[in-house]
């Protein structure tokens, strides 16, 4: 069962988050355990003023600017699914983590205790929105319609959260981030940058 969660860092609102599940994460087995991990996961990366490995993210300022036209934003309305063109500007107006994926499980794995923390936390969806960048061009080869029908059944299961489907890898060059990885950035209403990781948290990010 879900659980409230209150955080604050510095300019930040009070805010709770929520996160789809990604590709075939399932909901934790021992609630209590995930209750715990979950809040000392989050507070962590809220509160901790980091910037970790190899990408362009400043702290303060804003991603660098990038749209995606191929295939870009899911939308699911009236039991169909479609894609229009999206871009960064769009990461402004609330609380937002983005997560930008490889489309491939390996890189899935790489946070899964983000994605377990976010999951186990209910909030509104008027000032927070978890946005999921998956990169298809970075999926093993013949698995990327696969990768597409796996974010379309998360679109189906959460519609409120955005889904960003990049099948020329355009984000992951424009951000300067790693190959068959997952990278972590966590903006305000602003869309100003408070945390980036291109990268798995470490066990000590996890238990600051």
């Amino acid at each position: 069962m879900a659980f409230v969660t209150h955080l604050r860092y510095q300019n930040f609102a009070f805010v709770e988050f929520e996160c789809p599940y990604i590709f075939d994460v399932q909901p934790p087995s021992e609630q209590g355990e995930c209750m715990k991990k979950s809040r000392l996961l989050i507070i962590s990366l809220l509160l901790a003023p980091l910037l970790a490995s190899a990408h362009n993210f400043q702290l303060q300022q804003r991603v660098a600017p990038i749209g995606v036209s191929d295939k870009g934003e899911l939308n699911y309305d009236n039991d169909k699914f479609s894609y229009k063109s999206w871009n960064s500007a769009q990461l402004n107006g609330k609380v937002r983590v983005v997560q930008h994926i490889a489309g491939r499980t390996s890189a899935k794995d790489l946070n899964d205790p983000l994605i377990e923390a976010i999951k186990a936390a209910k909030l509104p969806h008027d000032r927070y929105q978890t946005t999921t960048i998956v990169n298809t061009d970075d999926a093993i080869i013949g698995t990327a319609m696969f990768v597409r029908n796996s974010i379309e059944d998360s679109k189906k299961t959460f519609p409120w959260s955005q889904f960003i489907v990049d099948s020329n890898g355009i984000v992951k060059k424009a951000w300067d981030l790693q190959p068959k990885g997952s990278a972590i950035v966590v903006l305000d209403q602003e869309g100003k940058i408070q945390f980036a990781k291109d990268g798995a948290l470490t066990p000590q990010e996890v238990q600051q």
